[in-house]
């Protein structure tokens, strides 16, 4: 099953990859959302979700469910989140006040 999962990563980060080096600014900013899902189900693999209680302290020892790796993808999750609508906003504006979404026409002339 992890196999599966970096198999997925793998092809995640490809597409994000094409979708990053577009013009179009709106794909720009889905490859990015993207490569963050990518990223979140890499921590996930790599973190190695096992079955067992909760941490906490207990007479005996058994096995335990580590939390770390959860609370890295949520913590992921929220700031990929905040950073996706700030940079749709951002899009939006420019859009509205240049009439384009093509970064080569956002990027200006050579001589400005």
């Amino acid at each position: 099953m992890e196999t599966l999962i970096v198999l997925l990563v793998g092809v995640l980060v490809v597409v994000a990859t094409y979708l990053l080096l577009s013009k179009n600014i709106i794909r720009i900013i889905l490859g990015t959302a993207l490569l963050s899902h990518a990223v979140h189900l890499l921590l996930l693999t790599i973190g190695e979700v096992k079955k067992g209680d909760a941490p906490l302290l207990k007479a005996e020892d058994g096995p335990y469910t580590d939390a770390l790796p959860q609370a890295l993808i949520l913590t992921a999750i929220v700031i990929s989140f905040a950073v996706t609508s700030f940079v749709l906003v951002l899009a939006y504006r420019a859009y509205a006040q240049n009439k384009t979404d093509n970064m080569e026409k956002l990027r200006g002339d050579e001589l400005e």
